[in-house]
């Protein structure tokens, strides 16, 4: 893996200096903001592979930041992992609703942290090398645009939704476990949240059956995990 551009965003600037030498460490460029308010137009100039995003800022906070940039096209493409202090599974929801790749909840390990940038960019890296589409029942997921679409409609997914689709849908009929589809497209070494899992589940359904006769795709099994329906052309 090539050396990424990073944007680091807290106000404590310990954990900035902490990250910053971790992060050089593994031979990345680091680049760091200590206000909301700067970070969406730093993110445009400096137009980094992965940002570290931290929710109490002055100005504008986490959430209203990661909405942002997931609603404007230059940036949607760019994971983010949220550092946070507020540990409750309301605010670890929140920020994974509002698009975000990623939880980390401080006090943290930065081994650990370290090791999900590593593998976040190493799928993302996976996901923009893809060239290529599949074609599952009256569904087109094409692999260049990261998009779903029937017919003539389609709907864009973030890189790290389109891998989970992906990965299902090249196995239908098959079921995993929350924690398989954690390690198998998050890469974690080690353990993870599975409601990261639900949320961007729920996120792919929503925007298929935003598609106009879209077929229902993704089934829940009870007390295990998912799978992708067997669908006829």
């Amino acid at each position: 893996m090539d050396m990424a551009k990073i944007l680091v965003v807290d106000d404590d600037q310990h954990i900035l200096d902490l990250l910053t030498y971790a992060l050089e460490r593994e031979k990345h460029a680091v680049f760091t903001v200590r206000s909301g308010n700067e970070v969406f137009a730093r993110a445009l100039s400096v137009k980094p592979d992965l940002i570290i995003l931290d929710l109490m800022l002055p100005g504008e906070d986490g959430y209203t930041i990661c909405r942002a940039l997931r609603a404007d096209e230059r940036t949607r493409l760019i994971p983010v992992i949220i550092l946070s202090a507020r540990g409750e599974e309301f605010d670890r929801v929140l920020g994974l609703e509002l698009g975000a790749d990623d939880y980390v909840i401080k006090p943290f390990s930065v081994r650990e942290l370290v090791a999900r940038v590593r593998a976040h960019l190493r799928r993302k890296d996976l996901t923009l090398d893809k060239r290529t589409q599949l074609t599952v029942g009256s569904l087109t997921i094409d692999g260049e645009r990261l998009t779903v679409s029937v017919g003539d409609v389609r709907q864009e997914l973030t890189p790290r939704e389109f891998e989970l689709l992906w990965y299902l849908a090249r196995h239908p009929g098959k079921v995993f476990s929350r924690e398989y589809l954690l390690e198998r497209i998050w890469g974690y070494d080690f353990a993870g949240d599975s409601r990261t899992v639900d949320v961007h589940i729920r996120h792919i359904r929503r925007k298929i059956e935003q598609l106009p006769g879209a077929p229902k795709c993704i089934d829940t099994v009870r007390g295990v995990g998912y799978r992708f329906r067997e669908l006829e052309a």
